[in-house]
């Protein structure tokens, strides 16, 4: 569906209906450009309802301002259906900005999202590990010392511990793998807590 402007014949009217649209695409431009389009278009819909349902049609500056007013500053407002939509996109894509984003804006909608975000730090430690090992071969690794794991990843410098590196080459494939799994772990985790939401709200 095409987006369609108001008509306004105030410029001052125009002016305040046309910062109104700015504000909301500044707030949604983490979005798809499908995502954007649509809440766009439904609160422009919410508008012209709003200003038609006014009695008073000839103070055009007066109508806006009080339904913009009703219907709040868009960077707040829109946050919690940002959020949805964002994590919506971050299990159809399996694309990790679109998950951290996710894990970013829904941050405040309980500790479930901060564990969510705790694990894909963890993520990013093993990419960390890759590097590490690749540009510091003698520090990173899968250390053990008398049976005892010592530690996977990690700069170490005591030579009496590295002698007992068991990767060696062995460790950039194995973190990879680690990592793919982690990732593809979490995002699963991501699509199970969306699925549970929904079941709850039908209910």
């Amino acid at each position: 569906m095409e987006f369609k402007k108001i008509q306004f014949n105030d410029t001052a009217a125009k002016k305040i209906y046309e910062e109104y649209l700015r504000q909301i695409q500044s707030a949604t431009k983490t979005l798809s450009k499908a995502d954007q389009n649509d809440i766009l278009m439904e609160l422009n819909s919410h508008i012209y309802e709003s200003l038609n349902q006014s009695g008073d049609h000839r103070d055009e500056v007066k109508n806006l301002t009080n339904t913009l007013s009703k219907i709040g500053i868009p960077n707040e407002v829109l946050k919690p259906l940002i959020a949805e939509k964002k994590l919506n996109q971050a299990t159809k894509t399996f694309n990790p900005v679109h998950i951290f984003q996710a894990l970013i804006l829904n941050f405040s909608y309980g500790i479930i999202y901060f564990i969510f975000f705790i694990l894909y730090l963890f993520l990013f430690s093993f990419v960390a590990l890759i590097f590490g090992k690749i540009f510091f071969p003698d520090h990173v690794g899968f250390y053990y010392k008398r049976g005892e794991i010592i530690q996977y990843g990690g700069f170490l410098t005591n030579k009496n511990i590295q002698q007992y590196e068991i990767l060696g080459n062995w460790f950039i494939p194995t973190t990879i793998v680690l990592g793919m799994t982690f990732y593809f772990l979490i995002t699963l985790l991501l699509k199970l807590k969306k699925s549970l939401s929904k079941r709850k709200t039908k209910f």
